[in-house]
């Protein structure tokens, strides 16, 4: 059985411009008509779409967006006043050459009552407009809590018997603390992040010391299989109780242990620095360029899902930006904090 396929916005403006125009049509029909329903129906839909999509695609973007209001005010009028003298005046040409009468040009009542039929459009086209933005913020929150619903199954699904793995590697931890403390410190960093996974990757928001104490203990097991040990300078800058989505800054840092270390030459340094700046949160790496990359070359899935859960999470409210030179390659994120 297929699933059923959700109508999209342009299919229903479509529609409901294929229903003004019959409507408009048949109520026409029995008093003006075939042709001249028609012809009068057309005016007047394309009189409706003039204002409504002049204002909600042209005129509120470009100007009441960006909070110039006076041009706004104008421009809208300016609008409102060619729509409706243009509906007005076409209506009358399609009247006279149907009762061969003459064309003549209108008085001021007229002229204030095209007008005003006009300022009634523009006022739906603004209720129009925020029933859009309903809209599109309702599918994104949508999106996000299926996004969400996804990644918490995909969880569950790896969660195979948590507590005996949690277990095993105190057990693992305790045999080994006597004999290599250094490697019961890695085993304690590893069942630290694994518990993160656990417990603090399905919540809404974490403190950010918790997503700091993850990535120092990420660093700390990636960087026992570089040989000789990467230098890396983590500086770190913000006010405690600060909180923030799980995840979002895993993938710089994942990124440069995957890409960036060049096993080769021995030579790798990496800079991390997070910064609170009033109300952001800054986020930066850079690190040397792996000058011997192997045959994999980097995907780039990884900054597109950051991407697209950045989107999610605030919208347009933040920064991402990625580059780098012959030397090294950087990494800069900047979002809000709630």
């Amino acid at each position: 059985m297929q699933a059923k396929r959700k109508i999209t916005l342009s299919q229903l403006q479509y529609l409901v411009w294929t229903a003004i125009l019959l409507i408009s049509f048949i109520s026409m029909l029995s008093s003006d008509g075939v042709a001249r329903s028609a012809l009068f129906a057309f005016n007047g839909v394309c009189f409706y779409a003039l204002i409504i999509y002049g204002n909600i695609q042209f005129l509120y973007p470009r100007l009441f967006q960006q909070k110039r209001y006076a041009l706004y005010v104008g421009c809208s009028s300016l609008l409102v006043l060619i729509a409706g003298l243009a509906k007005g005046y076409i209506s009358l040409y399609i009247g006279s050459r149907y009762h061969e009468r003459a064309f003549t040009i209108q008085d001021a009542d007229t002229h204030l009552s095209y007008f005003l039929s006009g300022v009634t459009v523009f006022v739906l086209s603004l209720i129009i407009r925020l029933a859009i933005a309903y809209f599109a913020v309702k599918q994104q929150s949508e999106e996000a809590l299926l996004q969400r619903s996804q990644f918490e199954l995909k969880l569950l699904k790896a969660q195979v018997q948590p507590h005996f793995l949690f277990n095993t590697l105190n057990n693992m931890y305790y045999e080994a603390y006597m004999e290599a403390p250094r490697t019961a410190l890695l085993i304690e960093r590893l069942s630290d992040i694994m518990r993160y996974f656990i417990d603090q990757n399905i919540q809404d928001l974490v403190p950010i010391e918790t997503e700091v104490q993850f990535l120092d203990n990420y660093i700390a097991l990636e960087t026992i299989r570089i040989s000789p040990e990467p230098e890396i300078e983590f500086l770190k800058g913000f006010k405690p109780g600060i909180q923030l989505p799980p995840m979002l800054l895993m993938t710089f840092v994942e990124n440069i242990f995957k890409h960036g270390i060049d096993k080769i030459s021995g030579c790798n340094q990496v800079w991390i620095r997070i910064a609170q700046q009033e109300n952001y949160l800054i986020f930066e790496t850079k690190n040397s360029i792996n000058q011997h990359p192997g045959k994999t070359k980097p995907t780039g899935l990884g900054l597109a899902n950051l991407l697209q859960r950045l989107k999610l999470l605030y919208g347009a409210d933040f920064e991402l930006t990625t580059g780098g030179d012959s030397r090294y390659y950087s990494a800069y994120l900047k979002i809000p904090l709630s």
